[in-house]
């Protein structure tokens, strides 16, 4: 009996064809085979909303190899990728080969392994129209928002601009964090310090405030206020030691595998997918063949199987001993979709140095992550004592802080200095980190102190400071806000940032995402008459309601229908805009070869060009 399967990943189907023996043909669909047409709307908005699905220009000899094999083959598998666009793909190519929706021909692999091909195959399902409806959805509405808002642009501001429901979104954020920034007024602080001394051991405390109130310095005369009332002797009145414990966090998402990728390893957001991307479909290991590392790697779920679970404990408890392993569950987020697991190890038993030598320097150094975080996810926590010494010194309090790590649980499998130093990124960045590994390693054990112990001061430091500026977005805090409030999904964070940065829109400043002043004028310009469809409220409750579709309790077209209402009334208000906005073209360090001028860049149809600025102003 020949069987037709088909993923959409050449990588993915080689890795796949070593697992099912010679009667079965795997073919790669490389992505959608058809879509709405580049050149049209591609919906009658009269006839509600229905798509117009055309094949994809360039996959006609595919599509010939498609249908030829499937009329040769007794049974026909879609085996694309496991989320919604995957479903979207494997409903369009039954509707290609003329496959009935209601046979049992969908398999989908979470990870690419003997074991999970094989059941997967034992185990074929219907299509789920309801996916398939609500990537429809999501398809339409964001063709139609572009189709009718992107010629607005080309016509008021310059031909090439595009308008998106997220990557309108995103740059809002980015323009308002960026005015945020520039309306920001510094506020004037002094910090003081003193070096004290008792039997020869040094400590160093912070002025914290007085009689047990928190007071901050403003200024030099108050500071100058409080050092005329210090005495040299500072008296111990407060000891508190406690016991602290620092948990694990999840295996990775999607997005937390952006942001510890793009703080860790300065990974931009493109690069980790597409790395993660080839650990998923598969890497030549000799004796092995093509071997999927990792599940897949679209996911906003922190769920681990019941198998894996087994092994990770078994290793665990291999390298490290029993006292180091610990059975965790962790909560998924309100909007996440749990069809299929976290990022994880497809073999937990495969340790990145057992195969550094058949990856890539990029594969070893995100696999080396996924594998440590899977494993530190089902450990103890690291356990620390704390030490916060009060001191006194005329009803004037300072502080000091000391720990030391008890027990190092999860921590065990990091290289701590690089942890920290990646947690320190992440405060940087203005992310609020909750981990507080860099807390566990700054922090200074301290001598033994008790109360009424009498310190002298040997030195002080004063320092005068201002207040900083919200920090600009990176990619990874970006991604991080987007996820927080609802903001697209794993599969959109990438295409988003490429698109705004594409557009000139943006601009990357070391690792800042900074707006361009066209950026800022096409916000403005979008704001002034679709304020109410590129807002994080709405642009998270459309999301809402796409996973309403996806778990059936809404029709797709309702949804569309109850969108295009408000939306048709602002677009009325815009076709009567102002005057045309001149922009300067961005001047390039290339000559002309014809006039010798400068050429500038263009955005044009197909993306960013070069031009002659003799031409551009003609």
């Amino acid at each position: 009996m020949k069987k037709l399967i088909i993923v959409e990943s050449p990588a993915k189907a080689t890795t796949i064809k070593k697992f099912l023996g010679t009667n079965v043909k795997v073919i790669a669909s490389k992505g959608h085979l058809r879509d709405l047409p580049k050149s049209r709307l591609g919906v009658d908005i009269e006839n509600d909303f229905e798509p117009e699905y055309i094949n994809v220009r360039g996959k006609g000899d595919l599509i010939k190899e498609l249908k030829r094999e499937a009329l040769a083959s007794d049974e026909i598998y879609l085996a694309t990728d496991p989320d919604r666009e995957g479903e979207a793909i494997a409903w369009h190519l039954s509707k290609l080969l003329g496959i009935d929706e209601n046979k049992e021909c969908r398999v989908t692999f979470n990870e690419i392994t003997k074991e999970t091909v094989k059941k997967s195959m034992e185990k074929p399902r219907k299509i789920n129209l309801n996916t398939v409806d609500a990537q429809q959805a999501r398809r339409i509405l964001d063709r139609i928002v572009g189709y009718k808002i992107s010629p607005i642009l080309w016509k008021k501001v310059k031909s090439g601009l595009s308008a998106g429901r997220v990557q309108t979104v995103a740059l809002r954020l980015i323009v308002e964090k960026e005015r945020e920034i520039r309306n920001f007024v510094p506020e004037e602080y002094w910090t003081l310090e003193v070096i004290l001394e008792k039997d020869k051991q040094k400590v160093t405390a912070q002025f914290f405030g007085k009689d047990g109130k928190k007071v901050k310095i403003s200024n030099e005369k108050q500071l100058n206020e409080i050092l005329e009332k210090l005495n040299k002797e500072y008296i111990v009145k407060d000891v508190i030691r406690s016991e602290r414990k620092k948990n694990p966090t999840p295996v990775f998402t999607t997005s937390t595998l952006q942001q510890a990728a793009a703080r860790s390893l300065n990974y931009n957001i493109k690069k980790t997918m597409q790395i993660a991307q080839g650990l998923y479909e598969g890497v030549k290991i000799p004796g092995k063949g093509n071997t999927g590392l990792i599940t897949y790697m679209r996911t906003d779920s922190t769920r681990i199987s019941e198998e894996a679970r087994k092994i990770i404990k078994k290793e665990i408890i291999t390298k490290f001993g029993e006292e180091y392993y610990e059975e965790r569950y962790f909560k998924t987020s309100k909007n996440a979709q749990d069809g299929h697991e976290g990022i994880r190890p497809s073999y937990p038993d495969i340790t990145p140095e057992s195969i550094k030598e058949y990856l890539t320097k990029e594969q070893y150094a995100l696999y080396s992550m996924i594998y440590k975080r899977t494993l530190a996810s089902q450990m103890k926590p690291a356990v620390y004592d704390t030490m916060t010494v009060k001191f006194d010194n005329n009803n004037y309090e300072f502080r000091t802080n000391g720990s030391k790590i008890k027990f190092l649980g999860f921590l065990k499998i990091y290289d701590l200095d690089k942890y920290s130093k990646a947690e320190k990124e992440e405060e940087n960045e203005g992310i609020n980190s909750k981990n507080d590994i860099e807390e566990i390693q700054e922090l200074v054990e301290l001598p033994d102190i008790h109360e009424k112990d009498i310190f002298k001061e040997k030195k002080q430091n004063k320092k005068q400071s201002f207040t900083e500026p919200p920090a600009r977005y990176t990619e990874a805090s970006l991604v991080k806000v987007l996820e927080a409030n609802g903001i697209g999904r794993p599969s959109t964070y990438s295409p988003t940032i490429n698109t705004i940065i594409e557009r000139r829109y943006v601009k990357k400043e070391k690792k800042a995402i900074v707006p361009t002043e066209l950026g800022e004028i096409v916000t403005d310009l979008l704001l002034k008459y679709f304020e109410n469809i590129f807002n994080v409220k709405f642009t998270a409750n459309i999301e809402e309601e796409f996973d309403i579709v996806e778990e059936g309790k809404e029709k797709w077209k309702k949804i569309i229908t109850n969108f295009y209402k408000t939306f048709e009334k602002n677009l009325g208000k815009a076709t009567d805009l102002e005057e045309k906005i001149e922009i300067k073209d961005e001047e390039s360090d290339i000559d002309c070869d014809k006039c010798g001028r400068k050429m500038v860049y263009k955005i044009g149809r197909f993306g960013r060009f070069l031009a002659c600025s003799r031409i551009s102003r003609m």
